[in-house]
């Protein structure tokens, strides 16, 4: 019992003389970080032109897209050939007023040269109804 209130009181010395020794403190650098002032550009005009075209005879990817941009103003054009042989093409354009305005047209198209043949539905008679088990018991 005695080493139980030797430990206690052992414990509460060490916690009072934790307040007079503290984790040390910096005092600073010495010196203030200098300020930092972000350097401020002037918005340039945006104006670009730029195109380019896809004609892949392996993969039968075909595409193009041509864009230009003035100030706010964008207009372009891209195509690509669909899967069914048709071109789908799409003109568009866009500004801070009128928004997004897109215009879609399809040429062509993929035309079968044969007739798709007809299947008839098979013919065949529904079995008849039996039960899997007696609704009255055999005795």
């Amino acid at each position: 019992m005695s080493a139980k209130i030797a430990i206690v009181l052992a414990a509460v010395a060490v916690v009072a003389q934790c307040q007079y020794y503290s984790a040390p403190s910096y005092g600073g650098h010495g010196y203030a970080a200098p300020a930092y002032k972000a350097e401020v550009y002037p918005d340039a005009h945006p104006k670009y032109d730029f195109a380019y075209d896809v004609a892949d005879s392996y993969t039968g990817d075909i595409k193009s897209q041509h864009e230009s941009r003035d100030g706010d103003y964008v207009s372009g054009y891209y195509s690509l050939v669909e899967a069914d042989g048709s071109k789908r093409i799409v003109e568009y354009t866009a500004d801070g007023y009128n928004g997004f305005n897109a215009v879609v047209k399809k040429e062509g198209g993929y035309a079968p040269s044969y007739a798709a043949p007809k299947y008839a539905a098979p013919a065949y008679a529904a079995p008849a109804y039996k039960p899997a088990y007696s609704a009255y018991p055999k005795y």
